[in-house]
């Protein structure tokens, strides 16, 4: 199995994040798009850092999980500038990547 994060940097500045549009809309348009390829999805909306009272690391976190590598990039490519030009309908946030095998 393979976890795509798309992990959204606090940044310590005040970020631009609609949360309900990135569940309510994009979120739909990613399932929609990748279709029976993408396994499951998850959405964290950061609260907190390790310290009382301090800001979360990340604003907001995606995980979508694929089979393979190369279910998630033969899902992907096709639809890639659909979903990157969505961005900006939610967020002002540059998202980092990070595929991962899962190993529990």
């Amino acid at each position: 199995m393979i976890r795509i994060s798309v992990l959204y940097p606090n940044n310590n500045k005040v970020a631009k994040f609609d949360m309900a549009y990135y569940c309510n809309t994009h979120i739909p348009m990613v399932r929609r798009l990748l279709g029976s390829a993408l396994k499951g999805v998850t959405v964290e909306h950061g609260i907190a850092g390790s310290e009382p009272s301090s800001p979360a690391p990340y604003v907001a976190l995606g995980h979508l999980s694929f089979d393979s590598l190369e279910a998630f990039q033969t899902a992907f490519a096709p639809h890639a500038q659909t979903l990157m030009e969505d961005i900006p309908n939610y967020t002002d946030v540059v998202p980092t990547l990070q595929i991962s095998e899962v190993k529990i």
